[in-house]
């Protein structure tokens, strides 16, 4: 899997996570500075890493993943950044997101370690979309082989309406 940023190849660390897997456990923590690890999680969920909010591809992405999250019934959408958890509140604040929530990777990169998504030498995560059953099944995997290209929004919806 060959992954770039402005079109420079770059490295991740950890393993690529494949559909079937268990979903790999991580230790984040939310915009209020509580820990989160995948059983803190439950039912279906979609997992959308990004390399910050603070982009126009990322803003553009999570708000579309807001706006699409009050159409999938219970499914939750998560969006995991290195962003510190202040950032990430009050983006969320300017931006009117309140139907995901959002992840700070940058206290433990444990979700950027273990899905596969951390960039060597940058500290940032990779963009990709993971979708999880209920099971912790993996369901769906997007590694977005250009960084600052938007994800397959239909293909993972879609795979959050079938593991239902």
């Amino acid at each position: 899997m060959q992954i770039t940023m402005r079109g420079n190849p770059v490295t991740l660390i950890g393993k690529p996570v494949e559909v079937g897997q268990d979903a790999p456990d991580f230790k984040v923590v939310d915009t209020d500075q509580k820990i989160w690890t995948l059983a803190d999680t439950s039912g279906v969920r979609l997992f959308a890493s990004v390399p910050s909010l603070d982009t126009g591809v990322c803003d553009a992405e999570v708000r579309r993943f807001n706006e699409e999250a009050t159409k999938i019934g219970d499914a939750k959408v998560y969006v995991v950044s290195m962003d510190l958890p202040f950032a990430q509140k009050r983006w969320c604040g300017a931006a009117g997101v309140d139907n995901v929530v959002t992840f700070s990777d940058h206290r433990y990169a444990s979700f950027g370690e273990n899905w596969g998504v951390l960039i060597d030498g940058l500290r940032l995560l990779a963009r990709a979309v993971f979708v999880v059953d209920s099971n912790n099944k993996v369901t769906y995997v997007e590694y977005v082989p250009e960084v600052g290209n938007q994800p397959n929004f239909e293909a993972a919806l879609e795979a959050v309406r079938a593991a239902k």
